[in-house]
């Protein structure tokens, strides 16, 4: 499994807005300097997650981004499905998966399982706070 630049910039931009969240909305110009990525290449993960309410937006003068809930609510691991897609490591495993008709035979399932159960407990285990406190 590997976090892709997206989920890991989204992660980053999770994490300035809710350093920053006392300034309300945040231009993205404004993040996109702080954290030194592309303002386009925001453009598109913002609209993800405003689209998936993990964040709200305001246009015009006076507007820009900021976090729906406070950093303790929300998990690492919903932001990072949200972008990423399913921790699942094996297709059989996936949220909208069919039933596998060799689940009951297949010797590795239970190691996919495993891996599974590890990765998705970690990051659902850490939160936005838990970051930007460097409780981690």
């Amino acid at each position: 499994m590997m976090i892709s630049t997206k989920g890991r910039y989204a992660l980053r931009m999770m994490i300035d807005l809710a350093e920053h969240r006392e300034d309300g909305y945040i231009p993205l110009k404004d993040i996109a300097t702080r954290q030194g990525i592309s303002k386009k290449y925001l453009e598109i993960i913002v609209k993800e997650l405003v689209n998936g309410k993990l964040l709200s937006g305001v246009s015009g003068k006076g507007g820009g981004y900021m976090l729906c809930r406070e950093p303790k609510d929300y998990k690492i691991g919903e932001i990072l499905e949200l972008l990423e897609g399913s921790f699942a490591v094996v297709s059989c495993l996936a949220p909208e998966a069919e039933p596998c008709d060799r689940a009951a035979s297949c010797k590795t399932l239970p190691l996919w399982k495993g891996f599974y159960t590890l990765v998705h407990e970690y990051f659902y285990s850490k939160t936005l706070e838990d970051i930007i406190t460097g409780n981690i």
